[in-house]
């Protein structure tokens, strides 16, 4: 079955184990000072170990992979992160954009994009569905897993909340980008919060 599942640039790994710790089902170890993915059925594809390698040695990648074994994964329990409860949510979480998947119920109508800081200035009232990222500290480039969210939902607008600072241009460049690559004809709000 060819699925999400993530990869680890063992070159990039120092070898930390935040991931492991991370990593609810117990799938990626320590061995011989690298994290490893152990098995490919025990990866639930939700990434709770990218956003804490500090190095960026892991990335999600679509490849032939066993199916997802929730109850045989080690440290299974049954929390929020766990597959079947996400799909059973009537929101979109995770609200990252690199931990969200490009698929979704959630996602139809407008779909809001914000900058991380946006939260924490101002008054704003997110509308739902709603993506979150950072352009300068996520260091990705997210036009390309957002043409395909907007590709492959009923996305009808896009909303973005960015900064007045250069830095948060660059989220608004992705999403119009995104939008150019989806093939889709999309109107883009853009909502600029000064910093004060």
């Amino acid at each position: 079955m060819k699925r999400k599942i993530i990869e680890v640039n063992e070159e990039k790994c120092a070898g930390c184990g935040l991931c492991a710790d991370a990593c609810h089902e117990g799938a990626i170890g320590i061995v011989e000072g690298k994290a490893r993915l152990l098995r490919d059925d025990y990866c639930d594809g939700m990434g709770n170990c990218l956003p804490l390698c500090p190095r960026g040695a892991i990335a999600f990648v679509e490849r032939e992979a066993a199916d997802y074994n929730g109850s045989g994964a080690p440290k299974n329990q049954d929390c929020l992160c766990d597959s079947e409860l996400l799909r059973k949510t009537e929101g979109n979480w995770p609200i990252q954009i690199k931990l969200t998947a490009t698929q979704s119920p959630a996602f139809k109508g407008n779909l809001t994009i914000a900058a991380d800081c946006t939260g924490f200035r101002g008054n704003v009232k997110f509308a739902s569905p709603l993506l979150i990222g950072c352009p300068k500290l996520d260091g990705t480039d997210y036009s390309d897993k957002l043409a395909e969210i907007i590709a492959h939902n009923k996305i009808t607008g896009m909303i973005v909340h960015r900064m007045s600072v250069p830095c948060c241009g660059g989220l608004a460049q992705m999403v119009e980008a995104a939008v150019g690559k989806s093939g889709k004809e999309i109107i883009i709000e853009i909502n600029i919060m000064e910093v004060r």
